[in-house]
């Protein structure tokens, strides 16, 4: 006998997914590690968020999903009450442009800043801090923000340059930090200690599959997301990262053992819910 899947509770958000196609309309590049193997289309989302009790979320323009977000900016007009967005721009974006995708529901874009093992993951794939900075201004007046795709050591680094910028943070993965430096990890401190609790920075609990060290169900990540938990709940959100491209076919999280690792390191229900339905509200503007 199957066992029932525990959903997550009524309004409850995914604030990390990424859509890919249909291919015909919005075609895909195949190249690199985060190539789709398929289509993942919007209404493919939605069956997934059925399963598990997700009412809204936020899609996270994935570089190799198409140009010019269109993909994504199509998803948010057919449904405006369910998703919101983050981009991924050039800096000769038009004011109509930016004003279109606010108008539709995108609210920040994706920088890219990660080394892993002290090589970029995307060596020139997507958004530099170049482009941040170029851009601040513009997607400030809009109420943007940025997502930043970093590890927290060179966070803590960055910091005093970034935060001259007129904009608030929000952090991928967990802080992308893995798993075997542990939760001392000087970086992973800073952002506990300082960054979480100086208004300027969000973080997302997702990503456990991309920073374990011993794979599924990542008891590796725990004391990474209660770290989190304990220094500050009320700027945390959550995501799954679906459709997880990048892995190995044996390595494909399921939702499942995710959300079981949400509930093992958030143990109280008046903080899941902060995490899962009322920050996400106030941050993406549901």
């Amino acid at each position: 006998m199957t066992e029932k899947l525990e959903k997550f509770p009524d309004g409850s958000c995914d604030c990390h997914v990424h859509i890919y196609g249909p291919f015909d309309r919005f075609p895909v590049d195949y190249s690199g590690k985060f190539a789709p193997k398929q289509e993942f289309p919007v209404d493919m989302l939605f069956d997934v968020w059925k399963t598990i009790g997700i009412s809204r979320g936020v899609i996270v323009h994935a570089g190799n999903a198409g140009s010019d977000n269109e993909v994504t900016l199509e998803a948010l007009k057919r449904f405006p009450d369910k998703l919101r967005a983050v981009a991924i721009l050039n800096q000769d974006v038009t004011d109509k442009r930016l004003d279109e995708l606010t108008d539709a529901g995108f609210k920040g874009v994706r920088i890219n800043l990660l080394y892993q093992d002290g090589k970029p993951v995307l060596s020139g794939g997507g958004m530099n801090l170049d482009d941040l900075k170029a851009l601040a201004p513009r997607i400030a007046e809009r109420g943007w923000h940025a997502q930043l795709w970093i590890e927290t050591g060179d966070l803590q680094q960055l910091a005093p340059e970034i935060e001259k910028l007129p904009l608030d943070f929000v952090i991928d993965h967990q802080g992308r930090t893995m798993a075997d430096k542990t939760v001392n990890y000087s970086g992973y401190q800073w952002f506990c200690d300082r960054g979480l609790k100086s208004g300027r920075y969000w973080c997302k609990l997702s990503g456990a599959d991309r920073n374990t060290r011993v794979g599924s169900p990542y008891k590796d990540t725990e004391d990474f997301m209660k770290a989190l938990v304990a220094a500050n709940p009320d700027r945390l959100v959550w995501g799954s990262d679906w459709p997880h491209v990048g892995h190995a076919d044996d390595a494909v999280p399921k939702e499942s053992v995710l959300m079981d690792l949400f509930r093992r390191c958030v143990p109280d229900q008046a903080v899941r819910r902060k995490i899962l339905i009322d920050n996400p509200a106030r941050l993406y503007g549901f």
